[in-house]
């Protein structure tokens, strides 16, 4: 399996989505009876929470890969001639 890098505001917006889908599974096996609005407090709370993680992510990976690169620029490894 390749590696991936993580990315916390997608796995928040699918934990929102999930809880979503959850509350209208409940309601129709018939668990509880949730009325049609019962997931905007889920939503207009989970989405934003979810973008503020994918833009935290965002930022801390861009401060990691900027601490990488040497100050001149060149790429580390790629291209340079071996002894």
């Amino acid at each position: 399996m390749p590696f991936h890098e993580f990315r916390p505001g997608r796995l928040v917006a699918g934990v929102t989505g999930l809880a979503v889908a959850a509350v209208y599974l409940g309601d129709a096996a018939g668990s509880w009876d949730a009325p049609w609005y019962a997931v905007v407090p889920l939503l207009s709370c989970g989405l934003p929470l979810a973008a503020l993680a994918g833009w935290v992510g965002h930022r801390v990976r861009r401060r990691r890969t900027a601490r990488s690169t040497p100050a001149d620029g060149a790429p580390t490894g790629a291209g340079r001639a071996t002894g």
